[in-house]
């Protein structure tokens, strides 16, 4: 242990440090300030004669009589499978008045990079009950899927029916009977939003299968920086070490990368596009990285990263390289939650680049990836239907197009609207899908083999109704 009283400068939540001789980088420091207060940093740049902390509380009283301690090792996260049913602050110590938390070891949150020779394939579908996933962008086990959504929007409470309602779907495979866990961080979030998660956990009984990680809007931006590791490490643990289906939510991952850019304007870095670090790219896949399955073991980690676009824009920088590096997303639209539509998820721009890997006989239903190509079809038809009747009026379309438009209203109100407490199956989600499907010619089912439709649409021809044919 090193300990010097050289502090030169205070900048935001950097404290800089002259030495005499090299520190690592990443290494765990101590403050103590004139009271006897002993505050957390971590090293962030270190040269041969001066070091950048990065200080985890506020810097406030921080100035050059106070104590400066080296420790000499890294950052570690306390893990035990105890943590299940814990609430933590956003630095990992419990916030939730239960028993001391008793660790079976201490891991660096860094984690280690999993061999991509080691890497299993991600497959097997995960439930979340949720139609407009389950049906139409299946989320697969270890797989990464962002969710996409805006200011207002209501991401938090899809991210708390996703939390609650998600399950590995009884049909394991032989010998496997690995239990499924959530780990939830959430970054930057108010009191208000945090009371509400909270509510919500403990009213379902989801906490009991959790490990909540909370940091606030008036925690330190610094501290939003190390949350997400946390959260990820304990998920490794309890994936890769006692064989848990762990799905990891992460909201709001904008707050995230707000940190990084106020750290970088701290240290007075080049900044890269619209003022965020160059480097952001990086550090992301840093942390989406760490999703996956490895080869042998049973656990795996699940991904559902939320972050909120800066004016909706998907083009900016922290949706942008999000995209690069996960395997699809789910977009929260503006225009069907003015509609009433719960959850607001627009199917159309959203993708799951895995679903292959998680549908089909012995997984869903060997029906389902036809019923989603279908009605990823006919919505679709049914969206550029809508654009040609605000020209031409409704009288102006052919019977078929008018189908293709009731079908589209139906898809929103019957199967993506199904409210925040509603968990279906995904039996229930391709059943309405096929009710939905039964509306349209059995001509326009092209997408579908012979045999789903035989089974499921039956004989009979839908029926002309006067409406549809009125001029």
């Amino acid at each position: 242990m090193k300990e010097y009283q050289t502090i030169t400068e205070v900048s935001g939540p950097l404290v800089f440090v002259e030495t005499d001789e090299p520190v690592g980088y990443d290494e765990i420091v101590e403050i103590e300030t004139g009271d006897g207060e002993i505050r957390r940093g971590q090293v962030l740049e270190s040269t041969s004669d001066h070091v950048a902390i990065q200080v985890f509380e506020s810097t406030q009283g921080i100035d050059r009589e106070c104590s400066v301690r080296f420790l000499g090792e890294t950052m570690k996260m306390p893990v035990t499978e105890d943590l299940l049913g814990r609430v933590l602050d956003g630095t990992g110590q419990p916030i939730d008045d239960g028993p001391d938390i008793v660790p079976d070891e201490r891991q660096d949150i860094v984690g280690k990079a999993i061999n991509p020779v080691s890497r299993e394939y991600p497959r097997e579908f995960i439930q979340t009950g949720i139609s407009a996933i389950d049906g139409m962008n299946t989320l697969v086990r270890g797989q990464k899927l962002p969710l996409f959504s805006g200011s207002g929007l209501p991401h938090n409470e899809l991210a708390l029916q996703i939390a609650r309602q998600a399950e590995v779907p009884e049909e394991e495979e032989e010998g496997e009977e690995s239990e499924f866990a959530v780990v939830f961080a959430a970054m930057g979030i108010t009191a208000e939003e945090a009371n509400e998660f909270m509510d919500d956990f403990e009213r379902t009984g989801a906490l009991e299968r959790s490990v909540v990680f909370m940091n606030l809007a008036d925690d330190p931006a610094v501290e939003r920086t190390i949350t997400p590791r946390l959260a990820l490490t304990t998920a490794e643990y309890l994936a890769f070490e006692k064989g848990y289906h762990v799905l990891t939510i992460m909201t709001n991952m904008t707050n995230y990368c707000e940190a990084l850019r106020e750290i970088g304007a701290a240290r007075e870095e080049v900044p890269g596009r619209r003022g965020y670090p160059g480097y952001m790219y990086t550090d992301l896949a840093g942390l989406y990285e760490r999703a996956g399955r490895i080869e042998g073991v049973e656990g795996s980690i699940t991904q559902i990263p939320i972050l909120t676009m800066p004016s909706d824009d998907d083009t900016h920088p922290i949706p942008d390289l999000t995209g690069y590096i996960t395997e699809g997303q789910i977009y929260v639209n503006r225009d069907l939650n003015s509609q009433g539509v719960r959850p607001p998820i627009n199917v159309l721009p959203s993708l799951s680049r895995l679903m292959d890997e998680g549908i089909g006989e012995g997984l869903t239903r060997e029906d389902h990836g036809d019923v989603s190509d279908q009605m990823f079809a006919a919505y679709a038809e049914g969206e550029d239907l809508r654009d040609l009747v605000n020209i031409v009026g409704r009288e102006a379309l052919s019977e078929r197009d008018n189908k293709y438009l009731d079908f589209a209203d139906r898809f929103e109100s019957e199967f993506v609207d199904q409210g925040y407490n509603t968990d279906r199956t995904i039996d229930q989600t391709l059943d309405i899908a096929w009710d939905l499907l039964s509306d349209l010619p059995k001509e326009e089912l092209n997408r579908i083999g012979e045999e789903y439709i035989e089974e499921n649409y039956g004989d009979e021809e839908t029926e002309t109704s006067p409406e549809a044919t009125a001029d």
